[in-house]
This record gives structure tokens, C-alpha cells and sequence, in this order.
């Protein structure tokens, strides 16, 4: 018979030598390349190495404030600043000198004029030059109860009321045949793979733009693993008393998945907003309001043959469209593109696990191998429903 040796105060400091030692020796290592210049290669660069990120540029009434960020592997300093080639006055808060990641905001007093574009070059003290530009100038939204206000509606436009048109198909889907029910089912899978696939490449853009530093592939690695891996566990989590269970639950990750996703469309409108490109945040508030009907439909697709109350069909519908409104203010009033990246990559990885669940019950259904184009035909056919609706968006 083993046993196992009880884990004394003797044992424990055994064990936590048996493990300093190594990390001991690691960071001697580590030392001794420092001190000796790098293997004693000790190779320069031929010219300085040095990485500016705009996050943003908000404009008020004579007055043009760019937000940038220092990716590069070292401090830089701020030294000119130009717009339209001509060389202007400045100043730069906290100070000129930018450290390794730090933030600053360099103000330049400028009598813009209202819906031109604007070309804006920063040159450092080593006389690298960074661009950025301004297509129609208009003013900055400030962050008032008004403008609160505003995105509020566009949260509820895009996200809360065409998801409860998709709802309120309900009693139609009720009426539905066997082979119609499961299409539909398959059709949701469509359409959140469809969502996954978009919200990653937006993801991608986004992380273009962080700088190297950030490592945003690994940022989205991160976001849409934690997602995946954190809704398995709570789909896996038995029940309690009064919990949901069965299909009620899967429409539950449902929405939560496509909350999630449209937690990152209203970021991206309401960045848009923000920074003044007022017909583009436009557009994608009407392409997105064609688009998340279909999300309703996915919603309630399975608890079609069941008898959910009006309370819960509220509930999915709110899940599922309210976090649009979040979004909104989020891009709107304090966008941040490491933000961005992360909540894209959140709700990537909320759809697909979601979708995966959904699979696996038609997997499960005694119906699915006697109606293999049934299912086939459902998923293309969600995936190319957002397809032609994204062609009013892209």
C-alpha cells in the first residue's frame, strides 16, 4: 500500500530550494550576457531605431491634439511637428521626452477648417518623421451627457432592437417541420462562424496598429483562447436547482457569444464617431442593423420547441444586443486601440465556442445522419447570409 508523505514545513522548504536554484541560476546567466555586451558582440545599429503609434487625433475650435504612444526600444524625443508641410508651433504633455511604452499628447494650435484633410508629420530628435493624417476635419465629440446620450441610441439602434426583431420570429419558427429546424440549426453555426471569421480579421487590423511591443497576434491568441476556454468551462458546469438546462442554456451561450461580438461593433462605431468620420460610422450602423436581425434568429433557434417565457426572450434579447451600447461608448468617448484588439479577439472566440457547442448537439440529434445536406446547407447558407449583408458594411 503507498502513502503519501505529509507535506511537513521541512518538506516545503525542501521543495521551494529545489526550485530557487534553477531560477538562481537563470538569472546568472542572464547577468553575464549583460555584462559582457552580448557574447561581446556588441553590434549598433546603423541608424536609431524608433517606432511611433497614434492612437487617436481629436480636434476642438483651433486646436489639433494628437495621441501617440513610444514603441520603440527606447526613450525618443519629440523635437518638430508640421501640418501641410509647414512647420507650426507645439507643445507636448507630460513632456518631449517619450519613454519606452509611455503615452503623451502633443497639442498644436491650428485654425482648421471644418471637413478639410489634414496631413500631420512628428520629427524626433534623430529626425525620424512620423505621419498621420485627418481626412475631414470636424470637431471632437467631448464627453457630455449629450453625446452619452447619442451613442446610447446607436447602441440600441444597431445592437438591442434589430436583435428582438430577429425574436420576434419566434412564434413563425414554432410552426416549423423537423428538417426546417434542424437547417435552422445549422444555419446559426453558419452565421457564428461567419462572425468569428470577421471579428478575427478585424482583430488582425486592429493589432497592425498597437506596435510591436504590445505583440498583438499574441493579444488575440490570448483574448480568444481565455474566451473559448472559459465558456467551455461554464458550459460544462452542471446545473443548479432552478438553472437552465439543456436547450435553454445553449440560447444562453448564444447570446452571450453574440453580445460579446457586438461588444467589438460598437467599439468600432463608435470610433468611428469619434474621430469624425460621421458618413462611415453612418454606414456601419445601417449594414450592422440588416446584419444582427440574423442574430436574433440564432438566438431563439434552440428553444424553438420549447415554451420560453416573455421574461426570458427579454432576457436573451437584452444579452445579446445591450453590449452594442457599451461598445459605443467605449470607441466613442475613450477608445483605446489595445482595447479594441482585445475586445475583438473577446468576441471571436465567444462565437466560436458557441458554434462548436451548437455542432455538437446537431451531432447528437438522431435526425442529423439521415440530413447531411440539410446541415450542409444550412451552415453555407448562414455564412452567406452575413456575406451579402457585409457588402453594405465593407
Amino acid at each position: 500500500m503507498s502513502s503519501i508523505e505529509p507535506n511537513t514545513p521541512k518538506r516545503f522548504g525542501k521543495n521551494l530550494l529545489l526550485f530557487l536554484v534553477p531560477v538562481a541560476a537563470l538569472f546568472a546567466v542572464i547577468i553575464v550576457f549583460l555584462r559582457t555586451g552580448g557574447a561581446g558582440l556588441r553590434v549598433e545599429p546603423a541608424a536609431p531605431i524608433e517606432s511611433l503609434v497614434f492612437e487617436k487625433t481629436t480636434l476642438q475650435r483651433d486646436r489639433i491634439e494628437v495621441h501617440v504612444r513610444n514603441t520603440s526600444p527606447q526613450e525618443l524625443r519629440i523635437a518638430q511637428v508640421s501640418v501641410r508641410d509647414a512647420f507650426t508651433q507645439f507643445s507636448v504633455h507630460p513632456g518631449p521626452v517619450i519613454p519606452r511604452l509611455g503615452r503623451a499628447v502633443i497639442g498644436i494650435p491650428y485654425p482648421w477648417v471644418e471637413a478639410e484633410a489634414y496631413g500631420i508629420r512628428l520629427f524626433t530628435g534623430n529626425s525620424v518623421a512620423f505621419d498621420t493624417g485627418i481626412e475631414a476635419a470636424t470637431e471632437t465629440k467631448s464627453a457630455d451627457a449629450g453625446t452619452l446620450w447619442s451613442f446610447t441610441l446607436i447602441g440600441i439602434y444597431v445592437g438591442v432592437i434589430p436583435v428582438f426583431l430577429g425574436i420576434f420570429w419566434f412564434p413563425l419558427l414554432r410552426r416549423l417541420g423537423k428538417r426546417v429546424f434542424l437547417w435552422l440549426m445549422a444555419l446559426t453555426v453558419g452565421l457564428l462562424l461567419y462572425l468569428g471569421l470577421d471579428a478575427t480579421n478585424e482583430a488582425l487590423e486592429a493589432a497592425a496598429g498597437i506596435g510591436g511591443p504590445f505583440q498583438g497576434v499574441g493579444l488575440i491568441g490570448i483574448g480568444i483562447t481565455a474566451t473559448v476556454l472559459g465558456l467551455y468551462a461554464v458550459a460544462r458546469r452542471r446545473p443548479g436547482r432552478g438553472e437552465a438546462s439543456g436547450q435553454a442554456r445553449i440560447a444562453f451561450m448564444i447570446a452571450l457569444g453574440i453580445g460579446l461580438h457586438n461588444l467589438g461593433e460598437g467599439l468600432a462605431i463608435g470610433a468611428a464617431f469619434s474621430v469624425g468620420a460621421a458618413s462611415l460610422g453612418t454606414f456601419l450602423v445601417i449594414g450592422f442593423i440588416l446584419q444582427n436581425i440574423t442574430e436574433g434568429l440564432g438566438i431563439i433557434a434552440p428553444i424553438v420547441k420549447e415554451r420560453p417565457s416573455l421574461g426570458t426572450l427579454a432576457g436573451l434579447g437584452i444579452l445579446g444586443g445591450a453590449p452594442a451600447i457599451a461598445g459605443t461608448w467605449a470607441g466613442g468617448l475613450v477608445y483605446s486601440p489595445i482595447l479594441a484588439v482585445l475586445f475583438l479577439s473577446i468576441g471571436a472566440g465567444a462565437v466560436f465556442e458557441v458554434a462548436w457547442e451548437i455542432a455538437r448537439l446537431i451531432r447528437q440529434d438522431s435526425r442529423a445522419g439521415e440530413m447531411p445536406l440539410t446541415i450542409a446547407g444550412g451552415v453555407v447558407s448562414g455564412m452567406a447570409l452575413l456575406y451579402v449583408t457585409g457588402l453594405l458594411i465593407k
